[in-house]
């Protein structure tokens, strides 16, 4: 019997890679680094331009620092079970790992909720979005979403360490909650209650907000001008389509923890159960650095001035 002092959990969703175990830790080490790369470029720009210290772009930069905190939580793990030969993880660094994942998962879906309500109140009440959306406003939902999150995940993690595990063995290539407690052979009553109210704070409770914006947008996209529409619509579609992706990373997540899923190839499990900490974090950086003029402006001004400066340097050299 494995118990809840167990010190390690076996990981057995990886494949035999054999030598090919170092093209594997090639291709995630270049992934890992172009998600750095992106996120921090669009960080920076936003940071050291006073012109996108408003609260749209406040929001964004709070999107891009948690795209950078999932990643984390997942790639330098990753990198070295791809290199071991022997799947294991210590019992306080897989609940760790639970811990900081799920929290980017609550925190993204928080995030674009209130990114949507931001862009309610830009498109269908401009006269007053300086005064119901101020700088000091944004600052303060960016701190109760990351707090909420951190505490609420804190408490699952808390009530999984108190189970008594009759297992070590985890079916995934990462720790994740829900394998955890069903290992467990005391009882699970509270976790599983915890489980479903949590699933409606973090997911319901933001979808309301979520609804009643994009709603509301719609409807004065299509009762408005044709210029009112485009500029909505440019406006919001990288939100949408960040939200939409999402969607479907935390789908496939709910699915393979339920079900079995053994008709399923073992290499499209692991994709599925990978999607949403590298195809999101990839995604928003393009989306919202190609789609808003403001961020590929002040991008390009940064890059060519330091380009400019440091020209200058060498020719006065």
């Amino acid at each position: 019997m494995f118990n809840s002092t167990g010190s390690f959990f076996v990981l057995g969703g990886y494949l035999p890679f054999g030598h090919l175990n170092y093209l594997y830790f090639t291709i995630l080490a270049m992934i890992y680094t172009s998600i750095v790369v992106s996120n921090t470029c669009v960080i920076v720009v936003i940071c050291m331009n006073r012109s996108l210290h408003e609260p749209m772009y406040l929001f964004l930069c709070s999107l891009f620092v948690n795209e950078l905190y999932g990643s984390t939580a997942l790639f330098p793990f990753l990198l070295i079970q791809v290199l071991s030969d022997v799947h294991t993880v210590p019992r306080s660094l897989c609940f760790l790992q639970v811990f900081c994942i799920h929290t980017y998962g609550n925190i993204e879906i928080c995030n674009l909720a209130v990114m949507s309500y931001d862009r309610y109140v830009a498109i269908c009440c401009p006269l007053q979005y300086n005064r119901r959306m101020t700088t000091l406003r944004a600052l303060v939902f960016i701190t109760v979403v990351w707090l909420y999150c951190f505490v609420r995940v804190l408490i699952t993690v808390a009530l999984n360490l108190r189970l008594t595990l009759c297992g070590n063995f985890i079916d995934k290539v990462r720790c994740a909650n829900y394998p955890i407690v069903k290992l467990a052979c005391s009882d699970t009553t509270v976790n599983n209650i915890y489980g479903l109210f949590g699933t409606v704070l973090s997911v319901v409770l933001p979808l309301f907000p979520m609804l009643f914006s994009y709603l509301r947008i719609f409807k004065v996209c299509f009762s408005g001008s044709k210029q009112t529409r485009q500029k909505a619509l440019s406006t919001c579609s990288p939100q949408l389509v960040s939200l939409v992706n999402f969607s479907f990373g935390c789908f496939f997540e709910i699915v393979q923890n339920r079900f079995e899923m053994r008709a399923v190839p073992k290499t499209l499990k692991i994709f599925l159960s990978l999607y949403i900490l590298i195809i999101q974090p990839i995604l928003n950086p393009l989306l919202f650095g190609l789609q808003m003029s403001k961020i590929r402006k002040s991008c390009k001004h940064l890059f060519t001035h330091k380009n400019k400066v440091t020209c200058h340097i060498h020719l006065k050299k």
